[in-house]
């Protein structure tokens, strides 16, 4: 699952940094995307958990909750920056809670709480990030060869997106991997003469 997840972060991460628009509408069809992909990636695993609980019933909503945020990003591509920003830090804030709190609950008990509260903290994060951008902020600037440009809110909330996506998919991708080298078998000893 973690590996699944990172997936669709780091591609979506990629199609930010080398974009030149930072619209709003791209931010709504990127995060669209992701709470689609994600969330799915969610709802399939807590279907597939043999044990019923609370890691499987969070699991499941933190799913719903993605994938119903995506469809409405989707579907509202041209609602603008303030939508964005409201759907986003609402998503954010929503679903790190639920995934910090999966994380902290699980402590002792679960491999994946350790990569349960970083996500669902950093996740907590990016709500809290988005807000503190100023709606109307608009900072003019001159690039080499006096390339001149403006740095404006909604480049600012959709290149923090798309950060989120980079350190996310990262850290799970190294989640996974370290869950699965946990789970494969250790090599024989040769001090035992086991082949």
């Amino acid at each position: 699952m973690p590996l699944a997840r990172a997936v669709p972060a780091l591609a979506l991460a990629a199609v930010i940094t080398f974009s030149s628009d930072h619209s709003a509408p791209l931010g709504l069809v990127t995060f669209g995307i992701y709470g689609v992909l994600a969330g799915a990636v969610l709802v399939a695993s807590a279907l597939r958990a043999t044990a019923k609980g609370v890691v499987r019933s969070v699991t499941f909503a933190q799913g719903i909750l993605s994938v119903a945020a995506g469809i409405v990003a989707l579907a509202l591509p041209a609602a603008g920056l303030p939508f964005f920003v409201f759907l986003l830090t609402t998503f954010a804030a929503i679903t790190g809670f639920l995934e910090l709190y999966l994380g902290l609950r699980s402590r002792g008990r679960s491999a994946s709480s350790r990569d349960w509260v970083f996500v669902g903290a950093v996740t907590a994060l990016l709500a809290i990030a988005v807000l503190l951008v100023p709606p109307g902020y608009a900072q003019p600037f001159t690039g080499p060869n006096d390339f001149q440009g403006v740095l404006t809110a909604s480049v600012m909330v959709v290149g923090i997106l798309g950060a989120y996506w980079a350190i996310v998919g990262i850290y799970l991708v190294i989640g996974a991997l370290s869950l699965r080298w946990a789970a494969s078998p250790a090599p024989a000893s040769a001090e035992t003469g086991t082949p």
